[in-house]
């Protein structure tokens, strides 16, 4: 037998439902088919992508239970590290800038889970999750940001300025928009070698508007390299709303102009992952495209910022309550019945142990020597003067 139902309300797409054991609403209104034929994976619905120049994926993917709870686990991993640094920060262990990233965690994850570590990220200073997505740890994020010898750049970069090139991240750019000139050259490199991988550069909303990455959309689009221009557009540029800053509107994925685009709902990983792969493909086969992520920060633009002064705290309460990107993967496993709110809820424990084990760490590591200052200048060690005559580095 075959039913056909109307996934998304009367105006959705038509969805067959031939071999279901039975339909399930999904969070969007629409319509899920549970197939009785496969214990091991499940189909989801996600909201529709939308193209510029190009004919988007469609909107629907599968994934098992391992997969789901795999990025139920690392999105929470992201969203306590990001808060024990807020109390961090707060309690004066770390100093200077610091911007977070709870709120957006379905990017990062959603777009790991498109790549390989063969492919090369670079993004802007809010960087934390991207450096734990790549194979760091909680205790090294969180250790950089006090300062430590332990942390992932050993104390040096702190917040801005994380790095792994073993990992082929090449770290968060303090200057607004200033990765995308070097995403696309890194796009080039891998051309270059005949590499089959993608250059994804990420940059916020507030860096759509440089100059610099319109020219490098240009370059890359000229030498057709395999570059994903991500811009995360979590909706204020600082403090500023895009609605006032932009002058092409809401939708920032077509501004590549005269190369495609595409627009991604950046609270769902699942949306996030599929739009990733399809977009990775194309990059590597055809050369750029410009990838806008619909997402939303909690906090405000850094610490400093308290986030309520140009925006409602009912807004901030509204999106978490309706598009929460922990809250919806959480939701579509206790759906699917692959696990019971308690069940999660002992997730949720286990990785605020793990969390709680960073902070003792991060506040009790050695900080570096004052020797480490004069270190890692340059990659050959050379004489480098100090202040004084006796506090320079001489190399043994």
């Amino acid at each position: 037998m075959e039913v056909i139902v109307r996934a998304g309300g009367s105006g959705g797409a038509m969805l067959r439902t031939q071999g279901c054991s039975k339909i399930v609403k999904n969070v969007f209104g629409g319509v899920r088919c549970v197939s009785s034929s496969s214990a091991e994976e499940k189909t989801f619905e996600f909201k529709p992508l939308l193209g510029y120049m190009i004919d988007p994926p469609e909107a629907v993917t599968t994934a098992t239970e391992a997969v789901l709870k795999s990025y139920f686990r690392e999105m929470l991993r992201m969203r306590r590290m990001e808060i024990a640094a807020d109390v961090l920060y707060k309690g004066q262990f770390i100093r200077g800038f610091c911007h977070l990233y709870d709120g957006q965690e379905a990017v990062q994850v959603g777009l790991e889970a498109a790549l390989t570590h063969d492919d090369c990220l670079i993004t802007s200073y809010r960087n934390h999750c991207q450096h734990l997505s790549r194979h760091g740890s909680i205790k090294k994020v969180l250790a950089e940001l006090t300062g430590r010898k332990a942390g992932c750049t050993e104390g040096k970069g702190g917040s801005m300025h994380m790095y792994d090139s073993e990992k082929n991240f090449y770290g968060g750019q303090g200057i607004v928009g200033a990765q995308t000139p070097l995403g696309a050259g890194l796009a080039f490199a891998l051309k270059y070698k005949n590499k089959p991988n993608v250059a994804i550069t990420m940059f916020g909303d507030g860096a759509a508007n440089q100059g610099q990455l319109a020219e490098s959309i240009n370059m890359a689009s000229v030498w057709k390299l395999p570059c994903i221009f991500l811009c995360e557009n979590n909706r204020y540029g600082m403090g500023t709303s895009t609605l006032r800053a932009s002058g092409s509107g809401a939708d920032f994925y077509e501004r590549g102009s005269f190369i495609p685009g595409l627009k991604i709902d950046g609270m769902d990983v699942l949306a996030v992952r599929e739009g990733m792969k399809f977009a990775k493909k194309y990059a590597i086969e055809n050369g750029p495209m410009y990838v806008e992520v619909d997402t939303y920060r909690y906090h405000g633009h850094s610490m400093s910022d308290p986030g309520v002064s140009y925006r409602s705290r009912d807004e901030i309460s509204s999106i978490r309550g309706s598009r929460d990107p922990v809250d919806r993967v959480k939701a579509r496993i206790i759906d699917a019945g692959w696990a019971t709110a308690d069940e999660l809820k002992a997730v949720e424990k286990e990785v605020k142990k793990e969390v709680d084990e960073a902070v003792k760490f991060s506040k009790e590591a050695p900080y570096p020597e004052p020797e480490d200052t004069f270190k890692d200048v340059y990659t050959t060690p050379i004489q480098v003067r100090g202040t004084t005559s006796f506090n320079g580095f001489v190399p043994a």
